[in-house]
């Protein structure tokens, strides 16, 4: 039986826990797992039962952070794609719910939120994946439109999305702040998928390219050369629910190894008798709390309008290499049964894996750490305190 005794934590309201309990319910009628499926196809069947089932109201509009979190924990234990699913829609329209126009609100997010329209988040490209400021995609203005050159790499839902929230470089300025944000519909003239990619934990993912691709100025999401800003205030939003995929894959990986370590018989007793086993489950356990400490802090923090950054990069950090630890430690618990192909654990192994890389990776999440720290001992590195 699962642990959700941290529903009664001081971060959630009461119906923060209800939509845990309805969302854990309907997970378990509607959502399996989906092995040996064209992975295409099943994304758009998850983006289309998660809107049936309203979930994807959740991610569009006023954002409540902590219950993005919880869907996406909910999600994660019950299937990894369909984490992916929500998160998409989530993230590749999160700029659209923060900046976005009324128009642009009425034309994008209701369709998002019926499971009508598959979201994509264009930010990273061959040169340019943490150091945004290294992005070469660029946007020129053209009377009322801009004309979109360059390419995007590793980008989600690419190849399937109905539209992409595109970071380009408009010029205002050097490095991050001469960047602007944009909707680019997937039928655009100049619009094409460069190349499919086939990663680890199979979800869609491709290289786009943009050759002379225009987009009305009315496209743009917030004002130009603030797209850095664009994408961080969705970043923080949704790095911090990366955290709580995160342990969803770890409580489902500790589920498992528990109840593996209590029914498997060795030597005479079962394999939870084993001093070292018991060593084991406590570490898991205790990892899983303090990373889900730690993303609901953040998540809490960014629902009171507080800034988040440090803390959704310690949130980030922690989690994913704690659900690293814990999947890794459940598969040593499950012996040969742990590396066979579609056992469980073994997926749940495959889907953590890049966690601890989109995002952000988790050296950059230390980078980001370190540099609001120091930004705050400003004063003392300055000799003024």
């Amino acid at each position: 039986m699962a642990d959700k005794t941290y529903l009664d934590w001081p971060f959630f309201d009461a119906r923060h826990a209800a939509l845990e309990q309805a969302l854990d319910a309907w997970a378990r009628e509607h959502i399996a797992p989906t092995h040996g499926r064209d992975v295409d196809d099943a994304c758009r069947a998850l983006v289309r039962r998660l809107g049936a089932g309203g979930w994807l109201d959740h991610a569009v509009g006023a954002i409540d952070t902590r219950a993005i979190c919880l869907i996406r924990e909910t999600l994660a234990r019950h299937d990894g794609l369909a984490d992916f699913a929500f998160a998409m829609q989530g993230l590749g329209s999160g700029a659209i719910s923060l900046f976005g126009s009324a128009a642009n609100k009425e034309r994008y997010l209701g369709r998002v939120a019926r499971g009508e329209a598959i979201a994509a988040f264009a930010l990273s490209e061959p040169q340019a994946g943490s150091d945004v400021a290294a992005m070469q995609c660029a946007a020129v203005a053209d009377g009322d439109d801009y004309v979109l050159d360059g390419e995007k790499t590793w980008i989600s839902n690419g190849g399937i999305a109905d539209f992409y929230v595109l970071f380009a470089r408009t010029g205002e300025a050097p490095g991050a702040r001469g960047i602007s944000a944009f909707i680019v519909d997937a039928d655009t003239p100049g619009f094409s998928v460069a190349e499919r990619i086939a990663v680890i934990a199979p979800h869609p993912l491709a290289r786009l390219r943009f050759d002379g691709c225009r987009v009305p100025a009315s496209q743009r999401l917030g004002d130009a050369g603030q797209g850095f800003k664009v994408a961080m205030a969705t970043l923080d939003v949704f790095r911090t629910s990366v955290a709580a995929a995160a342990l969803g894959f770890a409580r489902r990986a500790f589920d498992e190894a528990i109840a593996h370590a209590a029914t498997r018989k060795m030597f005479g007793q079962t394999l939870a008798d084993f001093q070292l086993t018991q060593a084991k489950l406590a570490e898991m356990a205790t990892g899983i709390d303090a990373a889900a400490l730690l993303t609901y802090r953040a998540a809490w923090q960014r629902d009171q309008g507080r800034k988040v950054t440090r803390e959704a990069a310690m949130a980030k950090m922690t989690a994913t290499e704690t659900a690293q630890k814990v999947i890794d430690a459940a598969v040593q618990m499950f012996g040969g049964m742990g590396v066979v192909s579609e056992h469980p654990v073994e997926r749940l192994y495959r889907d953590i894996r890049a966690l601890r890389i989109y995002e952000g990776a988790t050296e950059v999440q230390q980078l980001i750490i370190a540099r609001e720290l120091l930004r705050e001992a400003a004063p003392l590195r300055e000799g003024k305190a």
